[in-house]
């Protein structure tokens, strides 16, 4: 092949790739100019150059027009470059106009970049979401309560938001209303006389929770809070909780009693053993003077203050008290005498 020939090649080859993107051009131009919303070819081709997908941008701009919506290439080649989902924008823009939702595309664009669905937040603000409290995908399937009177009560609750469009960006997710939602659930039921009350009105604590302001500082609107099921921890195949409860109770205030009298009788017991610790701190304390006698005599003999025959006189006394003293032990052991 000569210099010739590889040149014609060449502008052959360049003829085909030009009139291949005019085709494709043209394609996505007539379509857009067809659905009354026309985009030039000027646009087109730099939007290929900058590696934004045409197509996309010229198929969101259609949906968009239909719905009666303008909306700019350059707005949605912006929010392509920065990373978000063009059509998920647009349809949610679509959705909340026909549900006459106020939605600009900015709010709808930060929303997407924030990571949040944009289509789903449309579709909760139109059609409310019912949340579990607490969640059963966590584990825990009833939230544990205690009412004044001592009783615990099993709890779970069923909670209706709406979504806030305007707090999404920056607003508390999910986790948040059910944690709220919970803590005010055991607080209003703490707060509770007794459990009656609790079963007797559960509407009182939704009511009660439902007008703490819950939903503050959140990307959702509280719309109801339903208590779905309540019971007495224990007694879910008991027909007479009633009974049960003041069995237990009686059991416990037994139980109770039982321990404050175990209480005074170790006191007792405590107070025995400190008397009988005075006692022979008493004896001691005799036994201790009674020492002193011996030495009183002897200081008595030295001084002259006592003679021979005063102490032999003192002596015949004291023999003479134990005789007494065991003739009446003698006597009271002998028991009364019955004269026949």
């Amino acid at each position: 092949m000569n210099f010739a020939g590889f040149l014609a090649l060449i502008a052959a080859v360049a003829v085909l790739i030009v009139l291949g993107l005019f085709f494709y051009f043209i394609k996505v131009w007539v379509r857009a100019l067809m659905s009354e919303a026309p985009v030039s070819l000027f646009s087109l081709v730099g939007m290929k150059l900058r590696g934004v997908n045409p197509t996309l941008i010229v198929d969101a701009r259609i949906r968009a027009v239909k719905a009666g919506i303008p909306l700019g290439t350059d707005v949605l080649e912006a929010h392509f470059l920065a990373g978000g989902n063009v059509i998920k924008v647009v349809q949610a823009l679509i959705a909340a106009d026909k549900a006459n939702i106020e939605l600009i595309f900015q709010r709808a664009a930060a929303i997407d970049l924030a990571g949040r669905d944009v289509q789903d937040a449309v579709r909760t603000s139109v059609n409310p979401k019912v949340i579990d409290c607490p969640d059963p995908n966590k584990g825990t399937q009833m939230l544990d309560a205690v009412a004044k009177d001592g009783i615990r009560l099993l709890v779970k609750a069923r909670v209706t938001v709406r979504a806030n469009l305007d707090r999404l960006v920056g607003g508390a997710t999910e986790d948040t209303i059910i944690a709220r939602v919970g803590q005010g659930i055991v607080s209003a039921i703490g707060s509770q006389p007794t459990y009656k009350d609790v079963l007797e009105n559960p509407d009182k604590i939704s009511r009660k929770v439902l007008d703490s302001g819950l939903d503050a500082q959140t990307a959702f609107e509280i719309v109801s809070i339903d208590i779905a099921d309540v019971s007495v921890a224990g007694c879910a195949d008991v027909a007479n909780v009633g009974a049960k409860l003041e069995t237990e109770r009686a059991d416990a205030d037994k139980k109770m009693r039982q321990a404050e009298a175990e209480g005074r009788r170790a006191m007792a017991i405590a107070a025995e053993q400190e008397m009988r610790a005075k006692v022979q701190e008493a004896q001691a304390r005799v036994v201790d003077a009674q020492a002193q006698v011996p030495l009183a005599i002897a200081e008595a003999f030295r001084s002259g203050n006592l003679g021979v025959m005063d102490f032999y006189r003192m002596q015949n006394i004291l023999a003479d008290s134990a005789m007494r003293e065991s003739i009446s032990k003698s006597d009271e052991s002998k028991g009364p005498q019955i004269k026949s």
